[in-house]
């Protein structure tokens, strides 16, 4: 191995993923350090202290590690278009008694300048980025403060964007990724492009280093990825089951479930692309979900919490790539072994 995450005293060539609200773990971050990669706290949908409490119990553990943050990239919604799927899922809503009547559309920037400034104060060895890319001076002063800084890209186009802020590294996500997509252009359709290709055209674009992202979850997909100029493999969707994960049980029964026939990329949860296991949520108003992000995340949270709560899979975000179906309920260490070919 050699590269930066070499550099970070890496002995194999893993990333587990940020995977906002809940599922990435101090536990997971510790578990992917113990097994000689990288692990990232996913600082979106927290609150500055709960990231800090977060940085400081992985600190206390492991001197390698990483913290994402969603770079603010709004999407502003339809006042009408959000009234009218606030009503579409007052039924549901009403099955779990979370009133929707007479609901605002929050727009936020999920405590952005706040969590930069932790960041700053409180240095960590890498920090990401996406969503949106950030302000040449925020890349230039926390790599002053002693960070790495990678921005997540889905084409060549945004890896130039990435390049001119003078980023250290990109995470070049497909769009077989689970979650949401880090696109920089949420209303343009991520192109269908195999991540060995999409890897070839960045690293032709833009001479930096590449960790690739997006449906890799066997060891012969992480060896595909190297091979095509990867430094690093990014994982997430096989990671979900593993007792370190911080996915609900409703989450990881989803994830499990024999029936489950396949993955969509959907705005029903958030008013963003992601890409989710098909369920009755996904069914019953994916046609009807407006663009908004972050006003629809804010609107179906407090219902998918409810649901999750009960143990219905039907009606949360199952976010997950298209490897799904690997997704065991091994240690997570366990897990990132067997993927570097170590088991």
């Amino acid at each position: 191995m050699n590269g930066l995450l070499a550099g970070l005293g890496a002995a194999i060539p893993l990333v587990a993923a940020p995977m906002a609200g809940g599922p990435s773990t101090p536990a997971l971050v510790l578990a992917a350090a113990d097994a000689g990669g990288l692990g990232f706290l996913a600082g979106g949908y927290k609150t500055p202290d709960q990231l800090a409490a977060q940085i400081a119990e992985v600190r206390g553990g492991a001197s390698r590690f990483g913290v994402n943050l969603f770079a603010p990239n709004p999407v502003p919604v339809d006042p009408g278009a959000f009234a009218r799927y606030a009503d579409a899922l007052r039924e549901l809503a009403a099955d779990y008694n979370i009133p929707l009547d007479g609901v605002a559309a929050l727009e936020d920037d999920d405590g952005w300048e706040a969590k930069a400034d932790l960041l700053l104060s409180d240095p960590v060895p890498v920090v990401s980025f996406t969503f949106g890319l950030p302000p040449a001076d925020l890349v230039h002063r926390l790599q002053r403060s002693g960070s790495l800084v990678f921005q997540t890209v889905t084409s060549p186009g945004e890896a130039e964007q990435a390049a001119s802020l003078g980023v250290d590294g990109l995470v070049v996500q497909s769009y077989k990724a689970g979650g949401h997509s880090g696109t920089l252009t949420p209303a343009v359709p991520v192109q269908d492009i195999p991540l060995a290709a999409l890897l070839d055209r960045v690293r032709s674009t833009v001479q930096l280093p590449v960790w690739a992202a997006g449906g890799i979850s066997t060891p012969a997909g992480v060896r595909d990825a190297l091979e095509h100029g990867a430094e690093a493999v990014v994982v997430g969707t096989v990671l979900l089951r593993s007792p370190e994960s911080g996915a609900s049980a409703a989450y990881k029964a989803g994830l499990a479930a024999p029936a489950r026939d396949g993955t969509v990329v959907t705005t029903a949860f958030s008013g963003r692309p992601a890409r989710a296991l098909r369920n009755r949520f996904v069914d019953r108003f994916d046609a009807l979900a407006p663009s908004g992000y972050p006003a629809i995340h804010h609107l179906t949270s407090p219902l998918r919490r409810a649901a999750a709560a009960a143990g219905d899979s039907e009606s949360i975000n199952l976010w997950a790539g298209t490897g799904f179906r690997d997704a065991t309920e091994e240690p997570a260490a366990d897990i990132l072994r067997r993927l570097a070919g170590l088991d």
